[in-house]
Parts: structure tokens; sequence; C-alpha cells
């Protein structure tokens, strides 16, 4: 057992252990202490992300005030597991309550709640291990907005965990021109940088914001576009969606976006029903339809879960109504919906409708716009580039 520890991609039990998924992996790291040390090895952790990929643990939902500017402490987790149960809860390793703003490849990225007499605080974490970095940001505010960016495959962790953040603004220039501008930390250098890149657009940005797919992030706006920006390059793009939502329906569609295999998906639940498109080409705009389901056929098949779903979603609604169907987050597959009072999972590769909770049930505010972030377990050390700071140690980088 001892000898794991010094067993490289060659050997044979190295190449079986590395082909399993992370959830019995980390029920294997207590057999032993060689097999603790091979697990927890940097190369181990690359050939198994190579190998296996993630997969989806679940969804981060937390609820926002409506009014009130302070931040909700708690959130939910929702496992996609069948036999697990949503649960209420907080990050407590950390030093302080957080608001959860992205994940990315098992990395999850938040900030300190607000009030908060300190300085704001962002915080980039494997909560599998319970291990963060941490360092100050100036004039964060509750709708600063705020993206992660972490590749094992371009970027591998062998001998360090490299991510990038990108903080996301909309301002106006003295032509009165709204444009975006990016400003990015890079973990390899403790620092952040004001990127060159300018995209002009009057969109605002909504829910699932800062999608990675491939090196690059993406925002829905809410003008039919999607802003993309490359993070490697410092380049922006904006994407039509591949339908003007803004027109010909009844209602205006609820709409997300999501990564799978990838690739990044267009979400839209409308009268006509489910529908899912991947964007097949960035420059040429091609999206590719993936999948389509009529609500009458999901009513159909489950009538205990939905009645009159199609004829209600036909029915005019009046200003200022919430949506009768909401797509909160898109991940592999799996798409996290609000149906009236209830929230489901919808699998697209089967078209199959799991329950998962009533949204009472989340707490008193879980239809002002909540963060829904999808979650995926992950090996991923943090002792990122040691030269530049060391895990579970709040570093104050300064940003310009």
């Amino acid at each position: 057992m001892e000898n794991l520890r010094v067993m490289n991609d060659g050997d044979i039990p190295f190449d079986v252990l590395s082909r399993l998924p992370t959830k019995t992996l980390v029920e294997m790291r207590s057999v032993s202490k060689g097999w603790h040390e091979l697990i927890s090895d940097r190369s181990f952790v690359q050939a198994q992300f190579q190998k296996t990929g993630l997969t989806l643990s679940g969804f981060i939902f937390q609820e926002k005030y409506q009014k009130c500017l302070d931040d909700i402490k708690t959130f939910s987790y929702m496992p996609v597991n069948a036999d697990s149960k949503v649960q209420k809860m907080v990050l407590g390793f950390l030093p302080e309550d957080v608001v959860i703003l992205a994940s990315c490849n098992g990395l999850v990225c938040c900030r300190s709640c607000f009030p908060t007499q300190r300085p704001t605080i962002i915080y980039v974490c494997n909560p599998l291990f319970e291990k963060w970095v941490s360092f100050e940001v100036a004039q964060l505010d509750r709708f600063s907005n705020i993206a992660l960016a972490f590749d094992p495959i371009l970027d591998p962790v062998n001998t360090s965990t490299n991510f990038r953040i990108v903080r996301i603004q909309q301002l106006e220039n003295e032509q009165e021109e709204l444009h975006y501008t990016f400003k990015i930390y890079s973990s390899k250098t403790g620092t952040w940088k004001e990127s060159n890149e300018v995209c002009y657009s009057k969109g605002n940005l909504l829910k699932n914001k800062g999608i990675y797919a491939k090196g690059i992030l993406h925002w829905l706006t809410d003008t039919d576009q999607i802003l993309a920006f490359d993070t490697e390059k410092e380049l922006s793009l904006l994407i039509s969606s591949p339908i003007p939502v803004l027109e010909f329906f009844i209602n205006v569609p609820g709409t997300c976006i999501g990564e799978s295999m990838g690739l990044l998906h267009f979400i839209m639940i409308c009268e006509d029903g489910i529908i899912v498109w991947y964007l097949e080409d960035y420059f040429e705009t091609k999206w590719m339809l993936k999948h389509s389901k009529r609500l009458q056929v999901i009513e159909e098949e489950n009538p205990r879960m939905f009645f009159k779903l199609q004829k209600s979603m036909q029915q005019k609604l009046v200003a200022g109504m919430d949506p009768l169907m909401d797509p909160l987050a898109f991940k592999d597959e799996v798409l996290l919906m609000r149906v009236y009072s209830t929230i489901y999972f919808y699998h697209t590769e089967t078209g199959k409708v799991m329950e998962v909770c009533n949204v009472a049930s989340l707490g008193p505010n879980p239809y002002v716009d909540p963060s829904a972030i999808p979650y995926s377990l992950s090996l991923v050390p943090l002792n990122v580039s040691l030269s530049h700071f060391d895990s579970n140690s709040n570093i104050t980088p300064s940003e310009n």
C-alpha cells in the first residue's frame, strides 16, 4: 500500500484508480496513508481530471432581498443524486459569511457578505477539502459582477492551481455610449490588471453570469445577445442568441445559458416547450438544435406534477408577474428550473423530470433574482503558486 505514493501514470493501479469518479476516490483516501498520498498527488489529480472529467454534483441556490441591500448569509445545496435532499448550508470553514459568486471545475468563488465593517474579501475555495485562498478587493459592492475561470486542461494542476477572476463593469463614455470593461486577477501573479478590451453593448447582464467554456466566459444579456470574453487573449465578442426571444412569443420566454461537454448551451422555455441549442461556431454564430420537447408531452408524461401547463403558458402574463416557468441554471444536460412554486431537475438526455423541492422551503425570497450555480466535486488542491501566497491565508494584492 505504501508504494502507491511513488506510482505514476504508467502503473496499472495508478491507471485504474485515476479512472474512478471523484466521490469514490474521496472515500478511498481513508483506506491507508499510501492511498491518501496517491489520490492527493497533483499528477494523479491531473490524470483523473483528464480521464474522467468532472460530473455535476448539484446546484447552489442563494436568495437575495428585494429591497434591502444586506446579503442573505445562507444558501441551499440541491444534489442531483435522487437519494439526497436539499440542504441549507453555509461555508463554515471560511472566516466569515459569504455570497456565492461563481463555480468553475470544482472551485467556488465567493465574497464577504454586506454590510461589512472590514475590507471586502474574495475567496476561492474547494469546499470538498475546505481549502481556500483569499484577497481584498477595492470598491466592490452588492451589484459587482465577478466571474471565475479555472481549467485544468488548458492550465494543468501538476505544479500549481492557477485561476483567473474577471470583474466586468458597464460604464458610459463622454459620448454616452454604454460599454463593458474587464479587470482580470491572476493567481499566478497575485495582481489585478485592467484589460485594454472594451465591448460596446447596451445590454444588461442577466442570470447565470460568467458561464465558462473552453477558455471563454459568457454572460447572458437582455438584448438577445451573449457577451463572450476570452480570458487568455483578452478579446470580447457579442453573440446573437439562436432565436430573438423578444419577438414572436405571447410572453417573453425564460432563458438561461450553461455549459455541457465543453460547449456553450442556450436554453429557452416558452409556450412551445423546452428548447436547447449549443454553439458550434463562435465567429459564424452557428447554433445547433440539441433538444426540444413540447409542454403538452411533458405534462402527459408527468400528470402528477403538472396540470394545464401549456394552456397556462399561452395566457398573457400581467406586467411584473413572475414567469410560470423559469430556467435557473444548466450544466451537463441537467436543467434546474422553477415551474409555478416548485423546483425541478429536467434531464435533456432522457426528457425526465425530477421534483426537487417547493420554493417556500428555500426561504422567503426565492423569486427575486436568485443565484443558481452548478457545482462539481473536484480533487483539485488549492495550494496555488506559493511564491505569491499560501493556502488558507488572507492575502491582499492591490486592485489597480
